[in-house]
């Protein structure tokens, strides 16, 4: 592991080699449903876990701009290991959230530690003494078997009703259930985490509010003030770029030479650039949003439809090269068929459904021409 801070403009740089090291360990990951050793190693020294840390505790406090290009470059090898990468960067962020000793404590062994994260409120919480004690299973926790901690959502019980917040755990403090068996992503090894009766001391818990607003302890860094809706998309569809890109040179190498004079391959080639580089100026229009100290509400509901819609663009252009291609260059062990699995299981994802973003965009936008 790194020692020394890695600046964030350095995360591009440094996912190309993590990118090689994935690629050759993609089908091995894909076949064990999880990310051998060196990958995770890879992840780790490109400063993929430090990214989004606060400064103060050696982290990076990095933009959504190199976290995007870096997860794009690693998901051309691997978009299972893009995943977590990008996934691990974003429960960090969450980190800041909590109040200064809980920071202290889940980073006292340095900005690599590995943090996943569970969103959805699945668990219960019980106020005991001056902490609580958390209950709960959080399915498809990408990475937890190569975290360090956890960031686990749960209600607690309250007088005026329930609240819901974050806890922090270390990994002695939860198991994993092997849940995990889908088509696509195998390698995100997004089992289920399960905690019975942790206790969890005040400083490690903080309200969901504040992670959802973007509201962080003392860090001012806007990596850790952008409300997570300006966010979120962009982490999980950053591997999607990445993914398609292979797509396209897997399909390239497969069909050039024996194409000929024929109009379809030169139409399918002309298509699925056109395709992925809509999407990808898309997704950088969308982290610009993410970096800028005051986005106005128009670009903040904008970044989530943009994202959704970028990932239905790579999905279109990972399917048609996946047809064209001719059954030779679907089977393994070429990379094609595993890519458009995965990238049919990044589409899936909540956070990239276009439909409600859609609906608050456009509700906004019209709500915007009717006012006088």
């Amino acid at each position: 592991m790194p020692s020394q801070p890695t600046p964030s403009a350095q995360l591009p740089v440094l996912a190309e080699k993590a990118a090689e090291t994935a690629l050759l360990h993609a089908a091995e990951a894909d076949s064990a449903r999880a990310l051998p050793s060196p990958v995770v190693d890879a992840i780790l020294e490109a400063g993929f876990a430090r990214h989004f840390v606060p400064l103060e505790w050696g982290g990076t406090a990095g933009t959504a701009t190199d976290l995007l290009s870096g997860a794009a470059t690693l998901g051309a090898g691997c978009a299972s290991a893009a995943w977590c990468a990008s996934v691990i960067a974003g429960a960090a962020r969450m980190g800041a959230c909590l109040p200064v000793e809980g920071q202290r404590e889940m980073w006292a062994d340095g900005p690599d530690t590995v943090i996943v994260g569970a969103l959805m409120p699945r668990g219960t919480a019980t106020r005991h003494g001056d902490g609580w004690l958390v209950s709960g299973e959080w399915d498809f926790t990408s990475g937890v078997a190569i975290s360090d901690w956890a960031l686990v959502c749960a209600q607690v019980p309250g007088e005026d009703g329930p609240e819901t917040r974050f806890f922090a755990l270390p990994r002695a403090d939860y198991r994993i259930a092997d849940t995990w068996h889908p088509l696509g992503m195998r390698a995100t090894g997004s089992n289920t985490l399960i905690v019975e009766e942790a206790y969890v001391p005040r400083h490690r818990g903080f309200l969901r509010e504040a992670m959802l607003k973007g509201v962080a302890t003392t860090s001012v860094a806007r990596c850790h003030t952008v409300p997570l809706r300006v966010l979120s998309g962009l982490l999980f569809a950053a591997p999607a770029l990445g993914a398609a890109r292979a797509a396209l040179d897997a399909w390239l190498a497969r069909t050039a030479g024996r194409a000929g004079q024929e109009p379809g391959p030169r139409l399918v080639a002309a298509r699925a650039v056109a395709g992925i580089d809509t999407a990808e100026l898309l997704l950088r229009r969308a982290a610009q949003v993410a970096d800028a100290a005051s986005p106005s509400t128009t670009e903040e509901l904008r970044n989530p439809a943009d994202c959704a819609l970028a990932v239905e663009l790579l999905l279109d252009e990972v399917e048609r090269l996946y047809r064209t291609v001719g059954t030779a260059g679907q089977l393994p062990p070429g990379p094609l068929q595993r890519v458009w699995r995965d990238v049919h299981g990044i589409a899936g994802h909540v956070a990239l459904r276009f439909d409600p973003a859609g609906v608050a965009y456009g509700g906004h936008l019209l709500s915007a021409a009717a006012r006088p």
